[in-house]
């Protein structure tokens, strides 16, 4: 008697084939670009492997033979990473190759997208996940604003050397015009990085380290913490 599968039965069996399938399409890209890497840089597996060792977690050469030729059958994540160090490229440009695959799968049951697209999604920004994830976007916020107070404030300084050794009264004028400039957006970075370490404490997170030439003036007790609507951030 022959026995027939149940629509679901099919439609279970189909989708466990397409997550099997997308597995091996990332194994497959993460090994077609190693190898692409590899021979740009003129280096032989062993080579590979020998500046993987280097790095403390040895790859066998021929576990990179059989990766690139698709006969190993895992990828562990440590060896993605210390492949990427050692290759001297993002890890995630293994695994979503910007400018050297068309399309990719981001996940199985899903339609394909851009590289560029995939690896927004993965390392967190595109909107949706980044205001999701309020640490995320708290600490990436308090990034930009440490290297803007950075910027004012080298700014301010070439402005005011500038002010100083002026050769006439309109550059002298000029230069501080620009140093006000500068100190107003220096005072606008401190502010909101203020606001930015305020939100991440209330959180109960330590907010990321400081040196001392900003943090007299951030973290100071005097300082500001008057916080704004988190959407400022």
């Amino acid at each position: 008697m022959t026995q027939r599968r149940s629509h679901h039965e099919s439609k279970k069996t189909d989708d466990e084939d397409d997550v099997l399938e997308w597995v091996d399409q990332v194994m497959a890209t993460v090994a077609a670009e190693v190898r692409r890497r590899r021979k740009e840089l003129g280096w032989s597996a062993q080579d590979l492997a020998d500046k993987c060792a280097e790095i403390g977690h040895p790859i066998p050469r021929n576990v990179i033979a059989n990766m690139e030729s698709g006969r190993r059958s895992n990828l562990p994540l440590v060896d993605v990473m210390v492949l990427a160090e050692a290759l001297n490229t993002p890890p995630i440009c293994l695994i979503y190759p910007v400018g050297y695959v068309d399309d990719v799968q981001r996940l199985p049951l899903q339609d394909s997208t851009s590289p560029l697209s995939a690896l927004h999604w993965f390392t967190g920004e595109e909107t949706d996940l980044g205001v999701d994830d309020d640490m995320l976007r708290y600490f990436r916020a308090h990034d930009t604003a440490e290297q803007q107070l950075r910027s004012a404030r080298r700014d301010e300084e070439y402005a005011r050397y500038h002010s100083e050794t002026a050769p006439n009264a309109d550059r002298k004028a000029e230069a501080l015009r620009s140093q006000a400039r500068a100190a107003e957006a220096a005072e606008d970075a401190e502010s909101r990085l203020r606001r930015i370490r305020a939100f991440i404490r209330e959180q109960g997170v330590t907010p990321p380290f400081l040196w001392p030439d900003l943090a007299a003036a951030i973290d100071s007790p005097a300082a500001d913490l008057d916080t704004t609507e988190e959407n400022d951030l």
